[in-house]
């Protein structure tokens, strides 16, 4: 059954060792508590290959500029056939078209570098999802809800999130570590119908 999860990152074992037994202390059911690591982005291992994407990121520039790079050294290689003769031409394209897609790939990738705002970043982009040890509490009503994102902050969790999941015996089982958090306190959540109003100002 899905429910309401609030949940807060920490980056210690121990600090969420503690926080449960907060939560227990507090009234709430052991069952309804999950504790799991989070991995970095990049090791949810989302396809049997491993890694979270179908494609590297800029794998898309790259194939464009090989292509284009390719065209270009094909014709050079052609362009050699009236000196090489007939064999010439074949080994020419082949030759030209594997130089020129090495040079339109690097083409590409240099473009694509020199027009962005931070050029050592590109592919590197903030993580939707910090890694670390998450506690996630199913609750139950604004009261619950309010109570579990207060003693989160006491105990110093960062990125405290609103959810909607299953938590089973201590399990979070729909937990989808490549979905962006929806954090409490967010400009998103400012405008949030599903947010209790006082919880959109926290």
């Amino acid at each position: 059954m899905t429910t309401t999860i609030i949940a807060g990152r920490f980056q210690q074992q121990s600090a969420v060792d503690e926080a449960v037994d907060e939560f227990t202390r507090a009234g709430f059911a052991r069952d309804r508590i999950s504790a799991f690591f989070v991995n970095p982005q990049g090791q949810h291992d989302t396809y049997p290959i491993g890694g979270d994407h179908d494609r590297s990121p800029g794998a898309g520039e790259s194939g464009q500029g090989v292509a284009a790079g390719a065209a270009a050294g094909g014709a050079i290689g052609l362009a050699a056939a009236p000196i090489l003769g007939p064999v010439g031409t074949i080994t020419g394209g082949l030759l030209g078209a594997h130089i020129g897609g090495l040079v339109g790939s690097m083409a590409k990738m240099k473009d694509r570098d020199e027009h962005s705002d931070h050029p050592d970043d590109v592919g590197n982009e903030e993580p939707i999802r910090r890694s670390g040890m998450m506690l996630a509490i199913a609750v139950e009503g604004e009261d619950q809800m309010h109570q579990a994102v207060n003693l989160l902050r006491s105990l110093a969790a960062s990125d405290i999130e609103l959810a909607e999941g299953t938590i089973t015996e201590g399990d979070w089982t729909d937990f989808n570590p490549d979905e962006r958090p929806h954090l409490i306190g967010s400009p998103e959540q400012a405008t949030s119908s599903s947010v209790p109003s006082d919880l959109r100002r926290l």
